[in-house]
């Protein structure tokens, strides 16, 4: 090899090693920015006061805005400068994270729900007496004039989701082309044999995108919200309370500028590179221009090789090309797993924090943190030991299957063990209990109200909880009967509480602020809880890498692009969008205790009754993931019945017929396959 042949062998493998590296980057940016948003959900929902099915709402709209352009990006991107594009969408995912953050600073302080901290000023020494007998509080709730709840919602800023909303969307937008356009460029120009080990390398890096951003996540649900403009020794609440709001605005500062300065290495890569590999035999061309020339005969369709591309001359082929696509019966059944799969990992993810802070009495902050610290790193791990499998053991579409389909069912069996680990409800008189602390469950807010608090004009619309020595929650100091306090701040302590004995006689009849703690069984409970989620999600991503590949290996290499961006139109649309919405939206059902917003009217969940909680949300999961095993088993099926079909047409082949099949001998599927059966490869 000459010396100038050296220099660009080096120069290309460069170039690769460098969009290697920079989509690992910009896969680690838009999965902290994903990561952060859905560890951010919870301090969302409060910080807006809306009910988890409108919280699954902005959720998904980062899949709406996929949905506007990924069929364009997808097939149109393939055909003109694809790093161009990626940089261009990282700049748009980044704006789209500052948009989110926009409404903390439009917004005037947080004020939670409280029926004491009002009264309650650090200077003061006046005991608060929460037990009103003059006169109904349940009364006044309602004397909200027309005119002052309009001032007060122009105050409180309740419309603000909307930029959250907007926001998200413009971060799915811009996330379009990285998937369709970086993974389709890294396999074009890379070995058939490293393409595997370098898509495990891409998703190892960026799972680390989710693991940060749920510790940041963790870390700023335990700074308030309004930290640095309000006294905090003024405010009654702690990060463990559910009207707690985090500082989730800084976490999204923080991932726009990721997300920028992924974008900057893209706009300094070429359009095409030579195919790796290939480099020694055309470095015996007769000059660089021609070798250039020879290369792209190698890797690109012949279409894209004559004149300048023209759009309507793209256009005229869309439907074709669609037509083939959807003609690969591969293809429909890896679509339809991943939607059923997506659909149950959607929801899993997105209320994972919630179902650990209702059922197991876990504080969103540490919820947050276990997934990140717990979950995230063993799903890289996974992912990795899929992708060395495939390239140790040189493993073909269907060995790729095989893999896939047995890390399917064993974490299937791991995840239906978990909705069997149970804890039983917090204690919450008139809610989960009865005063006299015998066991039930009421969604009618009447039954807060008892003997030992009629007395008392309590509103049962409060949600300020406070614990009694006996272990009982009562959800709000008047409601507890509670006479006279001391304190301030958070060290509030109610005294002379007269509900406290109907749960049987107690020598200290006093309560402080905060909602009881667990007993140590449910921590038990919890551990075990833990370790079947995270051995599950190891098994789960060892098949991650390889149903990727068989996906990629049943697919015409000049639909590629196209294939990969309409999945992933069809599984936003259908995986994305939905789950969120309708799992939020039979969680709420579940709700024992809503909060009042500040104006008046239904806020977010307090309190959820655990039980149902936890079948609702387990049951709805296991039952998409047992509806994914079938389809994997059928497609395992279908591809071991193409696959001897593909092995019977290259003996015939090679009895009967003079072309080249020296390359297609092997027992699989691959794309060599596919393009010397022509229309019969639509499987």
């Amino acid at each position: 090899m000459s010396v100038e042949s050296k220099k660009t062998h080096a120069a290309c493998c460069s170039k690769l090693k460098l969009f290697l590296a920079s989509m690992a980057f910009v896969f680690f940016a838009k999965a902290f920015g994903g990561g952060y948003m859905k560890s951010s959900i919870t301090q969302i929902e409060r910080r807006f006061d809306i009910p988890s099915s409108l919280i699954g709402v902005i959720d998904g709209s980062f899949e709406m805005g996929n949905l506007l352009v990924i069929a364009f990006v997808s097939y149109f991107g393939a055909k003109l400068h694809r790093p161009r594009l990626i940089g261009i969408g990282c700049v748009i995912m980044a704006a789209g994270s500052f948009l989110v953050a926009m409404p903390h600073f439009f917004q005037g302080p947080y004020k939670y729900e409280t029926s004491v901290s009002h009264k309650a000023d650090v200077n003061s020494t006046e005991s608060v007496m929460p037990c009103l007998s003059n006169h109904s509080v349940t009364e006044a709730d309602d004397t909200f004039d027309q005119e002052t709840k309009a001032a007060c919602e122009k105050t409180a800023g309740s419309p603000m989701w909307i930029y959250v909303f907007l926001g998200n969307m413009l971060r799915g937008i811009g996330e379009t082309p990285i998937m369709p356009l970086g993974i389709s460029y890294l396999d074009d120009f890379s070995r058939e044999e490293n393409t595997p080990f370098y898509l495990a390398c891409i998703h190892a890096v960026g799972i680390l995108g989710p693991m940060f951003g749920y510790m940041l996540g963790s870390f700023l649900a335990k700074i308030y919200v309004d930290t640095g403009f309000v006294n905090l020794d003024t405010i009654t609440i702690t990060y463990k309370d559910s009207r707690w709001v985090g500082a989730w605005w800084m976490g999204f500062l923080m991932t726009g500028t990721v997300g920028l300065l992924s974008s900057i290495p893209f706009f300094f890569l070429p359009k095409s590179l030579p195919k790796q590999g290939q480099e020694e035999e055309q470095s015996q061309s007769k000059s660089t221009e021609l070798t250039t020339m020879t290369e792209q005969e190698n890797f690109l369709p012949e279409k894209t090789q004559e004149k300048p591309v023209k759009f309507l001359e793209l256009a005229k082929d869309f439907i074709p090309s669609l037509k083939t696509l959807f003609r690969n019966k591969i293809y429909l059944l890896m679509i339809l797993t991943y939607l059923v799969v997506v659909n149950g990992f959607i929801g899993l993810i997105t209320f994972k924090p919630k179902h650990i802070e209702q059922v197991y009495g876990q504080s969103a902050s540490k919820a947050i943190f276990l997934i990140g610290i717990l979950n995230l790193p063993v799903v890289a791990l996974g992912i990795i030991t899929g992708g060395f499998v495939l390239k140790h053991f040189k493993l073909g579409v269907v060995g790729a299957a095989r893999v896939a389909v047995t890390a399917s069912l064993g974490s299937f069996c791991l995840l239906a063990a978990q909705i069997f680990i149970q804890c039983e409800n917090a204690e919450v008189a008139g809610l989960s209990v009865s005063y006299q602390r015998v066991p039930q469950v009421s969604y009618n807010p009447q039954t807060l109200l008892s003997q030992c608090n009629e007395q008392c004009s309590c509103s049962v619309k409060h949600w300020d909880p406070v614990c009694a020595y006996n272990g009982m929650t009562y959800a709000s100091p008047c409601l507890a009967g509670c006479q006279t306090s001391t304190g301030t701040g958070k060290e509030m302590v109610f005294h002379n509480c007269t509900c406290i004995n109907e749960a049987g006689a107690a020598a200290n009849t006093s309560v402080v602020l905060g909602q009881c703690p667990r007993d140590s069984d449910c921590d038990r409970k919890f551990k075990i809880y833990m370790s079947l989620s995270v051995i599950g999600s190891f098994i789960s991503a060892c098949g991650a890498t390889p149903g990727y590949i068989v996906l990629l290996r049943s697919i015409q290499p000049d639909l590629k692009s196209l294939a990969l961006g309409m999945q992933t139109l069809i599984i936003r649309t259908l995986g994305g969008i939905p789950p969120p919405i309708y799992f939020g939206a039979l969680i709420d059902r579940t709700c024992l205790k809503w909060g009042t917003k500040q104006c008046g009217g239904r806020g977010a969940c307090r309190l959820y009754d655990a039980n149902a909680f936890r079948l609702t949300y387990m049951g709805l999961i296991i039952g998409f993931y047992f509806i994914a095993n079938s389809l994997w088993g059928y497609l395992y099926y279908s591809i071991v019945k193409r696959q001897k079909k593909i092995a019977l047409k290259n003996q015939a082949k090679e009895n009967g017929q003079e072309s080249n099949t020296a390359g297609n001998g092997h027992a699989s599927i691959n794309i060599a396959d596919i393009e010397d059966m022509g229309t019969e490869c639509t499987i």
